[in-house]
């Protein structure tokens, strides 16, 4: 039974008398040829665990545990575990655990069902309600992670690979190139969902830096000051920062753009990552 059909997907639903939940965001993926393509971007080698998060109904789960050596998927939603259980049953491979993933150590996770592995790559077809804080805390909290692949909303898509001046470009797009390289693989249609999404998806890959790609003295410091120079994006930066800091006035804020090369009245959306660093560094050497 390695493909789940969409016929067979209504008959394990029915069977267990399944109710999808959107407040889940569950979203079954039924078409093989995207499961292949997803397989294919983690590019797996038999020795690697991978750690797979919303198994939904296990059809990627599947294909990812013939190319891994070992799978851990982690299913939040408890109603989901018997039908599970049916359509992974024959892969001994295979760890199902019931686990929300943004309060699991994955490390921990890893460590007691796969043994002690020097890296381990993510697998997910992320719930769109909760995939920023989903990617951020697969990167903020030093896990021994590779390469992450995720299927997203297409605009996040977007937002992760925008680039400096585009209205996507954000505190997001910042704050995950800071941490990893990101491309997007390629772009999935609503139509190879049970049920349907409203908008179209994308596979993004994200491959995990060993340190970020500019020096930064003090990491707070420095996404402070991103997240002021976005949060109202029509203000200059020199209005923008001086809500950063009480105790640094305009001409305080004046004089560490001037320093950093960086025009005033700039938006925050024109900023590269490169000169928002040297921002953040003139910015903590001062205080």
């Amino acid at each position: 039974m390695r493909s789940l059909s969409p016929g067979l997907v209504r008959d394990l639903l029915g069977r267990y008398n399944f109710r999808i939940k959107k407040g889940f965001g569950q979203n079954f993926l039924i078409d093989n040829n995207i499961i292949k393509k997803i397989v294919e971007a983690a590019e797996l080698k038999s020795t690697d665990t991978v750690v797979e998060i919303g198994p939904g109904l296990g059809s990627l789960t599947r294909r990812l545990s013939e190319r891994a050596g070992r799978v851990i998927a982690l299913e939040i939603d408890r109603t989901l575990l018997p039908i599970l259980e049916e359509t992974l049953g024959e892969y001994d491979n295979v760890t199902l655990i019931e686990a929300d993933a943004l309060k699991t150590d994955f490390n921990r996770v890893v460590g007691e069902y796969s043994g002690p592995v020097a890296q381990y790559k993510i697998v997910a077809n992320l719930p769109y309600y909760i995939t920023s804080p989903l990617i951020m805390h697969f990167l903020e909290n030093s896990f021994n992670v590779s390469r992450i692949v995720i299927m997203v909303q297409e605009e996040v898509a977007r937002r992760l690979t925008a680039k400096p001046g585009s209205k996507e470009y954000g505190a997001l797009t910042i704050a995950v190139n800071y941490y990893a390289s990101v491309e997007t693989a390629f772009r999935v249609p609503r139509t190879v969902f049970i049920p349907k999404p409203e908008v179209g998806s994308a596979v993004v890959c994200l491959d995990v830096r060993d340190g970020p790609p500019v020096s930064v003295l003090n990491r707070d410091n420095f996404f402070a000051l991103v997240k002021a120079a976005f949060q109202q994006r029509r203000k200059t930066l020199l209005n923008a920062l001086s809500a950063v800091d009480r105790e640094y006035s305009r001409e305080d804020w004046l004089g560490m753009l001037g320093e950093a090369g960086i025009d005033p009245s700039r938006r925050g959306e024109t900023l590269d990552l490169g000169e928002f660093a040297i921002l953040a560094n003139i910015y903590t050497h001062d205080k």
